[in-house]
């Protein structure tokens, strides 16, 4: 295969990592760098194209579950790796609020999954979920209590989980972004941003894995051993590029919060409109 198509698979792979789980919109980004840059369609085909973002976001989910191991392990029941075992009792994020949480968003994604593939994945449409999300991510650091009454995802209540579902389902509007909606709306509800990023990312693996799982099956039939090294180019870059990422957020979200996200996704969006436009 062509060195200049693997550079591409790595550049999407990297921007998908990066993007994926910062509240910047990772389907946006794709979509503006894949349309301005690099065109896949032209040198795969549509569907190979598509079939292609599906599995670099496999990618990125295999990230979430490398660096939350632990607390999937708990969640299914199973000791932690640390050896501390989970009484029935004790307060713990379980797996029941993660379903709660993902009801709202996968209803309507299963219900508008044609409509929303068919006529939001534009560039019009993401410029319009950034704006309109970074907006609810100033008003979230704003308004947001300056003391959150959740500092941890294990005080998370049912009501709040299922709210936050709620808040979710803005993110399948291309360019809004998850993380940015279910970030917002933790916030809001009185977690801490840490709190409500980790619960984001938890919440994101089961509902991603669904969502790429059945793309994937709709299109297998445009999975070909002759673009197997494009395919695993951007798998592979995505996994490390998102582990890096994943870690790094972490680590600042509580206190650089979501006012810098905000501030670089409208910055994006009036400079994609000046130069496309």
């Amino acid at each position: 295969m062509d060195i200049i198509i693997l550079l591409k698979a790595v550049i999407l792979g990297i921007v998908e990592g990066l993007t994926e789980f910062a509240p910047v919109s990772s389907t946006g980004h794709m979509i503006i760098v894949d349309d301005m840059l690099l065109q896949s369609e032209e040198f795969l085909g549509k569907y190979v194209a598509n079939t292609f973002k599906i599995v670099i976001q496999l990618g990125s989910i295999l990230a979430v579950i490398v660096i939350f191991k632990d607390r999937f392990i708990e969640l299914l029941g199973f000791k932690k790796l640390r050896g501390e075992s989970v009484s029935q009792g004790s307060k713990h994020l379980k797996l029941t609020h993660v379903i709660v949480g993902l009801i709202p968003a996968g209803v309507l994604g299963v219900l508008f999954e044609d409509y929303i593939d068919e006529h939001l994945f534009s560039l019009e449409t993401v410029l319009i979920g950034l704006v309109i999300g970074a907006v609810l991510m100033i008003i979230a650091d704003i308004f947001g209590p300056k003391e959150p009454n959740m500092q941890s995802v294990d005080q998370m209540t049912y009501k709040q989980a299922f709210s936050i579902g709620l808040i979710q389902c803005l993110s399948l509007w291309p360019g809004f972004s998850r993380s940015g909606s279910t970030i917002s709306g933790g916030v809001l509800l009185g977690m801490s941003h840490r709190a409500a990023a980790d619960f984001t990312f938890i919440m994101a693996v089961p509902i991603m894995v669904g969502a790429s799982g059945l793309s994937l099956m709709k299109n297998w039939q445009y999975f070909s051993m002759e673009a197997l090294p494009f395919f695993a180019a951007g798998f592979i870059t995505s996994f490390i590029f998102a582990l890096i990422s994943i870690k790094f957020f972490l680590q600042l979200i509580n206190k650089i919060k979501l006012m810098p996200f905000a501030i670089y996704r409208i910055a994006l969006a009036l400079v994609i409109y000046l130069v496309y436009f």
